[in-house]
């Protein structure tokens, strides 16, 4: 080897090692930055004509385990998700209470049974029918009061979608500003690896607000998509709209229609203007964006709907009464006549039937709101009935021939002043009238019957009907506006009297109100998260109301498992990725000294070659 070549060598020796140096600086400096990822350098021998070799620096490598890191962001999409899920569910248990917590619903309805079965004991004293009025009172506040906590926890996802999708776009914008530095720089400089590191945090948290999936397009290039495969960034970033409201109630529900929608929608507009709506297409699966979208349109709607239904049956367990159907004939044809003078808007007359198909099951529903029409067969609780939804504005006449067009030709309705008459075919024999009555709202105190408007719809006394209005029913909202009835403050006496004979004394109201509560079995619509669609769930209002806080409380349990599991997974999974990619001092020291003895190897070599270099020249 030439003493030309023997310096080249030692020269490239010493600005690999002098490379090295830095960047084991760089390493320990970066070692507690978060998403720092180690670097190490990548050399290569070369060769020179005469025989000298040398070393040069061919690039900077960061040291990373792609595969764990790709699993890392999936399960931060995961963890994200269910630990939002967990915390909001821990906030709606504890809006509905501990079974037998001293202010859980099911103790504020038992506390309003037992002051009925009280005044079942003693009907003529004042301070039992003052108890009953103050534990109604108090029952009713508190359903108020939960519908509100649960529509302010809606607002506050409202107002998070809002904030996730602030956030989205500002790290998309990030992520386009860090790859065209990236294109346009060296790829084996340390500064480059440092905008590697940028792009991976900031896609780290981008995979903690939305379930994504990233693909190499290039040398140095990702695009990145969600995993149902809308594409958030190819070389240019995706634009996240979201149309949110400042609040929301119980009617503000999400619709694909932009007319019907009361609450926000997400929609995403490439940078070549296409534009989709990723809640209409389900685009969006996990992550924290995932979480809010499902709690405002999906838990707390359904912790909203057990609230209105326990409201609702509340309401209506209490001033409804069935009139029932009597016997009716013409010639061949048998069925019955039901007096529909007190039936309101909402009531319902019921039908059962059978044929060569078998047994059905009617619920013809009076609707004063013809744009109301048709209603949804979930207008009612029980699963197994059809719902006809009848516009009465034009009276019976146009009712009859509404039914008769519904339900014809084997069965025949017709009108005698308030009396609906059905009957059957006759002779052909093709239909048999089961049975035939109306549910109807006592709408009055002495009806002769114990039923009696208990509660009311809001402060202005409105009779609750569970009437249909467009696009839904009175029911929606109802715990948020329903009311003891003020007569009955003003006269408490009217809690015995059901009749203008009754005795002070008399046991027959507050009993039957007594029983309604515990003992008769009402049906529950399976919109509330209990029971299912083959088949609601039925029984007394005490057992739904204490199933609907169990509910809750699993949801709850659940949730937090789910959130411990989820936990567990991703600390390993960052631990791996950790052992790999972060920085070890003692391992950086090492590869310190080693630079170090490189170092001084190369440049005594350089010492003898000059000292080779001055004898020559003395000679």
């Amino acid at each position: 080897m030439s003493l030309g070549n023997a310096i080249g060598a030692a020269l490239s020796g010493l600005q690999l090692t002098q490379t090295g140096v830095g960047l084991i600086a760089d390493n320990i400096a970066n070692a507690e930055t978060p998403g720092y990822v180690r670097k190490s350098l990548m050399q290569q021998t070369t060769s020179a004509a005469g025989g000298g070799s040398g070393v040069r620096v061919v690039g900077i490598q960061r040291e990373l385990d792609v595969f764990v890191q790709r699993q890392l962001r999936a399960e931060l999409a995961g963890s994200t998700y269910i630990n939002s899920i967990s915390s909001y569910y821990n906030r709606i248990d504890q809006i509905y209470g501990s079974p037998g917590g001293l202010n859980a619903l099911d103790t504020l309805l038992n506390n309003f049974s037992n002051s009925l079965q009280n005044l079942a004991t003693s009907p003529e004293s004042i301070s039992s029918r003052s108890q009953v009025l103050n534990e109604a009172g108090v029952l009713a506040q508190h359903l108020n009061a939960m519908s509100r906590d649960v529509q302010e926890l809606r607002t506050q996802a409202e107002l998070a979608i809002s904030a996730d999708i602030t956030r989205i776009n500002q790290i998309l914008q990030n992520i386009e500003t860090v790859s065209t530095k990236i294109i346009s720089s060296d790829p084996n400089t340390g500064s480059t690896a440092a905008l590697f590191d940028q792009r991976d945090v900031l896609i780290g948290e981008l995979s903690g607000l939305v379930d994504i999936r990233t693909v190499e397009t290039g040398p140095g290039q990702v695009a990145i998509f969600t995993t149902s495969g809308v594409s958030l960034f190819d070389h240019k970033a995706s634009q996240l709209g979201f149309d949110g409201r400042d609040g929301v109630s119980p009617q503000s529900l999400w619709n694909a229609d932009s007319t019907k929608r009361g609450v926000g929608t997400i929609t995403l507009t490439t940078p070549n203007g296409f534009a989709i709506d990723l809640i209409a297409d389900r685009s969006i699966r996990s992550g924290d964006l995932a979480a809010h979208m499902q709690m405002r349109d999906v838990t707390l709607v359904e912790a909203q709907a057990q609230l209105d239904e326990i409201a609702h049956s509340l309401a209506t367990a209490l001033s409804s009464r069935t009139v029932t159907g009597t016997a009716a004939t013409s010639g061949a044809q048998q069925g019955f006549d039901v007096d529909l003078t007190a039936l309101q808007n909402g009531n319902t007359i019921n039908l059962s039937y059978t044929d060569a198909t078998g047994t059905h099951k009617v619920s013809i529903v009076r609707v004063d709101d013809a744009s109301a029409l048709p209603l949804p067969n979930t207008h009612t609780a029980d699963t197994t009935d059809t719902v006809i939804g009848v516009d009465w504005t034009g009276g019976l006449a146009g009712v009859v021939s509404q039914l008769n067009t519904a339900l014809g030709p084997n069965m025949t309705f017709s009108t005698s002043g308030s009396t609906l008459t059905v009957l059957d075919d006759g002779a052909g024999n093709l239909v048999d009238i089961g049975a035939f009555n109306a549910n109807v709202t006592t709408s009055t105190f002495q009806t002769g019957d114990p039923s009696m408007p208990f509660f009311v719809d809001g402060s202005n006394g409105s009779l609750y009907t569970n009437f249909a209005l467009d696009g839904s029913t009175q029911k929606l909202g109802f715990a948020a506006r329903i009311s003891l009835n003020v007569q009955l403050r003003d006269e408490p006496s009217r809690l015995v009297e059901f009749a203008s004979n009754t005795l002070s004394g008399d046991p027959t109201r507050p009993d039957w109100l007594s029983q309604q509560l515990t003992a008769v079995s009402l049906t529950y619509s399976p919109e509330t998260g209990i029971g299912t669609k083959a088949g609601a769930y039925s029984g007394s209002l005490v057992d739904f109301v204490r199933q609907t806080i169990s509910l809750q409380g699993a949801n709850a349990d659940n949730a937090y498992r789910l959130k411990e599991g989820q936990d567990i997974v991703v600390n390993a999974l960052q631990t791996r990725f950790a052992d790999r990619s972060s920085v070890n001092i003692d391992s950086e020291m090492a590869n310190l000294l080693v630079l170090q003895t490189a170092y001084g190897a190369n440049a005594r070599v350089l010492t003898a070659v000059k000292e080779m270099l001055d004898a020559l020249i003395r000679m």
